[in-house]
């Protein structure tokens, strides 16, 4: 608390700085100026910032209290750490968005407990210990290969191996999902390197790796689905094993491994996963391959056992994935590349960014019901300016006015056409200057495409830069976004049909996590089917998926 009245008054105290006066702005200015060629020199004028660096601070020193630039500027620079989440000592060559990406953000986001920032490196020695290239590993290995739980394996090291399937968005979800479940339960975890996990970001654990190596013994694990036998819904249902058996099974009467599945078509059986007595017993198996397409987070919060810990991890609780995208998601460098370009060239300079995520299901066609929907939901909340109908405004626009940059991420271009249109072909009410841009438009997905995977993990991280988001209902690619950019979205509702728009067209949601869109129906705690948006206070029904489920603040 100390630390945090602190920080807000030395922030007022800027505030007012910056109110006294133009000449200070001007004398701060002057001497900026004359300092940082000589940072250039001294540093052989490669201090490691982007080169928005100095035109944001220049512009927002510029510019005085009314945009704040420079007291974003300087909340972002000084914290490439994110308040303890990362670990440091990294090569920053090789993951040149680990450490820079402080340096865009204008929202610095929330605080890490310092319970998570101290979980997280307890984690990452326990990866280092267990993990890949150590004997403790090749001993899990053989055990894994022999099909038997007692012998090699040591106690401490137990593994989860997350399997990578379905869109970009889903495998950063379900990661995301796999990593919290091993940090609760002290697993090692291992990532299916299939779908690009390899190639799209960035190693998150210093000094050892996340992904899975070749010569896994279960050689076909990427085609487990809900009915392979080794499931654990399947071997609950055919008293292979018995969930209340936890306290007297022996270790050598539990498989050596057990096939968690929590995708979209998940059985009631496969959902026990989220009860007390079904972890008791899967804590004591030495080896959990996990396939989701889900985010299963929320669920985890219905789980008696973890309450404690996740209170400690998260007091916040809708900063979850908040804080699990940020620590583990890191663009590659051929992704940061796309990313800084582009934001450098047309996102910089705006003093507001809008980011509308649109999101076509289907072979939908261009759809003008769509477009009258996000043209309603973005001047009904003041998101984006009204335009003149009538003749052009007689007096020119002052000088330095408002400017405000539209991000459009879609697959089809129509929609950023006809935006970009509008605002070309009639001034803004406001008198602000309005681009809109989009950086790609693919027309369909193509989940496995290098370049497209690529392109489409930019384009998140570019939202996430946004100071003001609008993302389409069900769409995990704005999950990650307004997860990553800490910011609550306008969600647009899908609509009953392709003709008439929504009303209201969009809500703001409830917090900035993503929505778990399979959740159990089944009440562990009390034994009976059950709301599950109603058994504890953070876990409540999602705007956009009714029966969905997500973390919320606790009040």
């Amino acid at each position: 608390m100390a630390l945090e009245t602190a920080a807000t008054m030395k922030k007022n105290m800027l505030t007012a700085d910056v109110q006294r006066g133009s000449w200070k702005v001007s004398a701060i200015l002057a001497s900026f100026m004359m300092t940082v060629p000589l940072l250039i020199v001294i540093f052989g004028g490669s201090v490691g910032a982007p080169a928005v660096w100095v035109k944001t601070a220049v512009t927002g020193l510029g510019q005085g209290s009314g945009d704040g630039g420079f007291r974003r500027w300087t909340a972002r620079s000084d914290d490439k750490l994110l308040g303890g989440l990362l670990a440091d000592g990294f090569d920053e060559a090789s993951c040149l968005s680990r450490y820079q990406s402080a340096m865009y953000r204008r929202n610095a986001g929330r605080q890490p407990s310092p319970y998570l920032v101290s979980k997280l490196r307890r984690q990452e020695a326990l990866q280092r210990r267990c993990g890949p290239g150590t004997v403790a590993y090749s001993n899990a290995v053989e055990q894994l290969r022999s099909g038997e739980s007692g012998g090699l394996g040591s106690p401490e090291c137990k593994y989860l191996v997350s399997i990578s399937y379905s869109g970009l968005g889903n495998r950063i979800l379900a990661a995301a999902s796999a990593f919290l479940y091993a940090l609760l339960t002290d697993r090692v975890l291992l990532v299916d390197p299939s779908n690009e996990m390899g190639e799209l970001f960035c190693e998150p654990f210093p000094g050892t790796t996340w992904l899975l190596p070749p010569g896994f013994p279960l050689t076909n694990y990427t085609n487990f689905d809900v009915s392979t036998a080794e499931s654990w819904g399947n071997m609950l249902k055919n008293k292979v094993v018995a969930a209340g058996d936890a306290s007297s099974a022996t270790a050598t009467e539990l498989p050596v491994f057990a096939y968690v599945h929590l995708s979209h078509d998940a059985t009631d059986d496969d959902k026990s996963f989220f009860c007390d007595e079904d972890q008791r017993l899967l804590r004591r198996i030495p080896w959990l391959v996990m396939r989701t397409d889900n985010y299963i987070v929320p669920g985890l919060f219905l789980v008696m056992g973890f309450e404690d810990e996740l209170n400690l991890l998260f007091p916040e609780p809708d900063t979850a994935f908040h804080h699990l995208g940020r620590y583990l998601f890191h663009p590659a460098n051929h992704v940061w590349g796309l990313i800084t370009r582009y934001h450098d060239a047309y996102l910089a300079s705006a003093q507001h960014r809008v980011g509308i995520q649109v999101r076509v299901f289907g072979g939908q066609p261009n759809s003008p019901t769509l477009l009258d929907q996000i043209t309603t939901c973005t001047q009904k909340h003041g998101l984006l300016p009204e335009v003149v109908s009538g003749p052009e405004p007689a007096t020119r626009p002052p000088p330095g006015r408002r400017s405000r940059a539209v991000l459009v991420t879609s697959l089809k271009s129509w929609y950023h056409e006809r935006l970009k249109g509008m605002y070309w072909e009639h001034a803004a009410a406001t008198g602000e200057a309005v681009s809109v841009q989009q950086p790609s438009h693919e027309e369909f997905q193509r989940s496995g495409a290098r370049s497209h995977e690529a392109r489409a993990w930019a384009e998140m991280y570019l939202l996430s830069l946004t100071d003001t988001l609008v993302t389409t209902g069900w769409s995990t690619f704005g999950y990650v976004a307004q997860g990553l950019a800490g910011l609550r979205p306008w969600v647009m509702y899908k609509p009953a049909n392709e003709t008439d728009v929504p009303d209201p067209p969009c809500g703001r949601d409830v917090s900035m996590d993503p929505c778990f869109h399979a959740p159990p129906f089944y009440d562990c705690r009390h034994k009976r089917w059950s709301d599950t948006g109603k058994i504890v206070p953070q876990v409540q029904h999602c705007i956009d998926v009714g029966w969905g489920l997500k973390l919320v603040p606790r009040n």
